[in-house]
């Protein structure tokens, strides 16, 4: 039997076999038997009402549910950077569901590029660009996450400003706040507010909020807090002038991307259109763009092309990223 087909035959075993043991993973840490257990625990020690909400901010964040894959997790330095990223965007995913996925795109990259018949560097450099993919889009989802947050801070800013004049206490209008503002600001403040129930500190469960959610907006809020707390103040007009700060930002943010739209514009134009000549090549002459991808000169040409057109996009962004 070739070499080749026998590595690709183990590959593609490998991949399903990681897919398979994922998706087991995630099945057993949310309905298996053990958390149905805790979950039942849980809803006869405090009853059934909050019983959801419970059971997320009692339990301890691991890094995976299985105590051998825990050890082994530990053990790879900057694993704790992937698991606060997962933190971040919200999701319930393991760091361990979140591995065995880059690792399964890994594969498929090697396998792809195995039947491209690149380099060992090729492969490993398709395979690690395959493997981010995943990485990229909660990056994306965390991203898009603090954008929805940040929108929602001003009114739930406001909204707090009012209960506190109308003479509620501050743990009441986080309450308030977690119980009319929309998800995921609405989420948020409400386990701020039950961790504070359960016990911890006002300016600990503060700092849980600032590290859940990244935004700066959102720390100058905790900040505020944790000064007027140490110093004393008018807490509803420091909530209100920081509710205006925010506004104005926003609203100079929106002005920013209209103007840089053009830009961004000629990024996706220009990395899309050698796709689509050489799709259009491909079409018109087919077989004429084959000498690129069999002759060793072309494979080193489509190698440079790919590094300056990543060059030129991340240029792009840069000059497009415009930060308030």
């Amino acid at each position: 039997m070739d070499l080749r087909l026998l590595l690709f035959i183990i590959l593609i075993f490998a991949a399903v076999a990681l897919l398979v043991w994922g998706a087991y993973v995630g099945w057993n840490s949310t309905r298996g038997p053990e958390a149905e257990r805790i979950a039942r625990r849980l809803r006869n020690a405090i009853g059934d009402s909050g019983s959801e909400l419970a059971v997320s901010i009692t339990k301890e964040r691991t890094l995976s549910h299985d105590p051998g894959v825990q050890q082994l997790l530990t053990r790879i330095p900057g694993i704790q950077k992937l698991d606060r990223l997962l933190l971040q965007t919200g999701r319930s995913m393991s760091t361990a569901q979140l591995s065995a996925l880059m690792t399964g795109c890994f594969l498929v990259g090697f396998i792809l590029a195995v039947s491209l018949r690149l380099p060992w560097f090729g492969m490993l450099a398709l395979g690690g660009v395959v493997a981010a993919l995943p990485v990229l889009e909660a990056m994306r989802a965390k991203r898009k996450r603090i954008l929805r947050i940040e929108s929602l801070l001003p009114d739930a800013l406001d909204m707090m400003g009012r209960a506190m004049r109308a003479g509620h206490a501050f743990p009441t209008a986080l309450k308030m706040v977690g119980e009319e503002i929309p998800d995921p600001l609405g989420a948020e403040f409400r386990i701020v507010f039950d961790e504070v129930n359960f016990g911890v500190s006002m300016p600990d469960a503060l700092m849980n909020l600032a590290l859940r959610v990244p935004s700066t907006d959102l720390r100058y809020f905790v900040i505020a807090v944790l000064i007027q707390r140490e110093t004393g103040g008018n807490l509803t007009d420091l909530l209100a002038s920081i509710s205006a700060i925010i506004r104005d930002r926003l609203k100079l943010l929106g002005q920013v991307k209209v103007m840089s739209a053009e830009g961004r514009m000629s990024a996706w134009v220009l990395g899309l259109m050698p796709f689509a000549v050489g799709g259009l090549v491909s079409v018109v002459n087919p077989g004429s763009l084959e000498v690129l991808f069999t002759d060793p000169g072309g494979r080193k040409m489509l190698g440079v092309a790919a590094t300056l057109m990543v060059i030129g996009m991340l240029a792009i962004r840069k000059i497009t990223t415009i930060r308030i």
